[in-house]
């Protein structure tokens, strides 16, 4: 038996040694098991390099499922599963192409569509440009906005240390810009992407017609922050100058995907289900590395850190791989439906959705008593530079889940340069750091297992 697994045992039976505490000792042997024994930076590597991007619907998709179904297996879980889901299939089709009419003078720039745009007529849209700031400086220009494009400029805030503070300040001219700009008869729009560096890539996203009728939609793309600067000093020039932009995207029927499922029947309380996850879509410009096949393989190493130790749950723990959190959230929904029909109680669900940089902390969604209980074990955490405990969002595919009384906890990365990746062509494999991504991973672990040892309270 390997010494790390006897170490395991003796910690689980509550014998301290050297006068450290059982739990401050188990930290210790998933730090070490995670550092030196995990496969989570290899599987990552397959589904980068291998199989690539994975946009909900796409034949990498099913790739995917079938790849992390298989290596979820290899680890002798009590249960390996996938459930059905439909799932939005939207194709880019050919490369997107536009550039700047100033005068004579034609200056291509970088965009790419938003996920769920209509494309442009066959020839392109050329259009005058009006820049605005704000949905709200939108709706204060009416017709002025006719048979225009609508140029969404508003940058994501500097100052906050917290970015994803500064995502969301802006991105609903992302989300529903073509919606509000298409009631005024605008022909178009072009947003500035969510990134906080200056740069040549656009970032793509999804957006929203809401209950627009079909014939009022109009095609809407991202452009590049470098993109973004030129087009607005050039309009400060010349007011009248126009834009020209071509996509090909469709958005086709929906198909049959998969969440993929792993479980770990509880020793104790098998009827009280711990959930970890990430989603194992992407969208299609990278292989989406950081946002989410970091999650998703951290996810599945927390499985293999309690396998190497010999770790056996109280609570059923159950690793979810979700189909499609980039487009629509089918997978988040269809797995929450599933548990209501099956009259399952979640007591914790924790996911890893914000890249695979290093570990800082956790952001938690549950009732005072349960987080103040948290918070008494951040001191486990500090010696590992985990000190981030706050109130906040979990997670979108775990945030469909009502079990009565839950915990919903969301792995808070260090966050600094994680839009400088988000949803554009640059969030490939050579982005992530081993070390960081097997960081993450232990962090999760020693999280469920201080949930898993002490329960939540009701």
């Amino acid at each position: 038996m390997k010494k790390s697994i006897v170490l395991a045992a003796l910690l689980l039976n509550g014998i301290a040694i050297f006068g450290q505490t059982k739990d401050e000792l188990f930290f210790k042997e998933i730090y070490k098991s995670s550092l030196t024994n995990a496969k989570c930076y290899d599987w990552l590597d397959h589904l980068s390099n291998k199989i690539g991007a994975r946009l909900s619907g796409s034949d990498n998709a099913q790739k995917a499922v079938l790849y992390t179904k298989a290596q979820l297996e290899t680890l002798g879980l009590d249960k390996v599963y996938l459930q059905e889901v439909m799932v939005p299939k939207w194709v880019r089709g050919e490369k997107e192409t536009a550039y700047i009419l100033d005068n004579k003078t034609k200056i291509t720039v970088p965009i790419c569509a938003l996920g769920g745009s209509i494309a442009t007529a066959k020839n392109g849209l050329t259009a005058a440009v009006i820049e605005v700031q704000s949905i709200a400086e939108l709706n204060t220009l009416g017709d002025k906005l006719k048979g225009k494009i609508v140029f969404f400029n508003r940058p994501m805030e500097q100052e906050f240390i917290e970015t994803f503070k500064s995502y969301g300040g802006c991105v609903d001219q992302r989300y529903a810009g073509a919606k509000e700009a298409a009631k005024f008869g605008a022909v178009g729009t072009i947003v500035r992407s969510m990134n906080l560096r200056l740069d040549d890539f656009p970032h793509t996203g999804n957006q929203s017609y809401g209950d627009l009728p079909k014939s009022q939609y109009i095609p809407t793309a991202a452009i590049s922050t470098n993109g973004a600067e030129l087009l607005s000093k050039s309009l400060k020039k010349n007011p009248d100058l126009k834009f020209y932009f071509k996509q090909n995207c469709q958005q086709l029927e929906d198909v049959l995907s998969y969440n993929v499922v792993g479980e770990i029947k509880g020793s104790v309380h098998p009827e009280n289900i711990m959930v970890v996850g990430g989603h194992l879509d992407s969208w299609d410009l990278a292989d989406g590395s950081h946002d989410d096949g970091a999650g998703v393989v951290q996810s599945m190493e927390v499985i293999n850190i309690f396998k190497n130790l010999g770790y056996k749950p109280k609570n059923t723990l159950r690793v979810v791989l979700f189909m499609n959190e980039e487009n629509g959230g089918k997978g988040g929904k269809k797995y929450e439906e599933l548990a209501q029909a099956n009259h399952e109680n979640h007591i914790f669900a924790l996911e890893s959705d914000s890249g695979g940089f290093s570990p800082r902390g956790f952001s938690f969604e549950s009732d005072e008593a349960n987080f103040n209980r948290i918070q008494g074990w951040k001191n486990l955490f500090e010696p590992y530079l985990i000190h981030s405990f706050t109130k906040g969002h979990g997670g979108s595919d775990i945030d469909p889940l009502t079990s009565k009384t839950i915990v919903k906890a969301g792995l808070k990365p260090d966050s600094q340069r994680y839009f400088d990746y988000h949803h554009a062509a640059n969030d490939t494999f050579d982005a992530i750091n081993k070390r960081e991504l097997e960081l993450g991973a232990a962090t999760m672990a020693s999280l469920i297992y201080l949930i898993d040892q002490n329960g939540i309270l009701k």
